[in-house]
């Protein structure tokens, strides 16, 4: 039988790692003078990182640890393009020591207009 809760426990984590491992990816991909070697550094990236990951914050054995890294390596090129273009870097978002807010993502508190 298909334990469908534990792989969407899985699933769950690997979404949240693989923001993470995208991140550190696109950051250190200069390193490289070629492509060539990416995508295999690119899985490296997402196994060390989500064993780390998965022993610090989860109670998941070593080798679902090894599966939260492979979804997390799948999954990562799909939500980087999904994401990108729409988040800001710190520097966009801050002008003259002020953030700038959309109007619409402001939170309202009880008594304010």
């Amino acid at each position: 039988m298909l334990k469908l809760e534990l792989l969407q426990q899985l699933l769950i984590v690997a979404m949240a790692l693989s923001t993470i491992t995208c991140s550190i990816v696109q950051k250190t991909k200069r390193l490289f003078n070629s492509t060539k070697y990416l995508c295999f550094y690119s899985l490296i990236i997402n196994v060390v990182v989500s064993i780390i990951f998965c022993k610090s914050f989860t109670s998941i054995t070593f080798p679902l640890d090894l599966w939260v890294g492979l979804f997390s390596f799948l999954g990562a090129d799909t939500i980087y393009k999904t994401l990108e273009g729409t988040l800001l870097s710190y520097k966009d978002l801050v002008v003259d020591d002020t953030i700038k807010v959309k109007k619409e993502n402001l939170i309202k508190v009880d008594g304010d207009n």
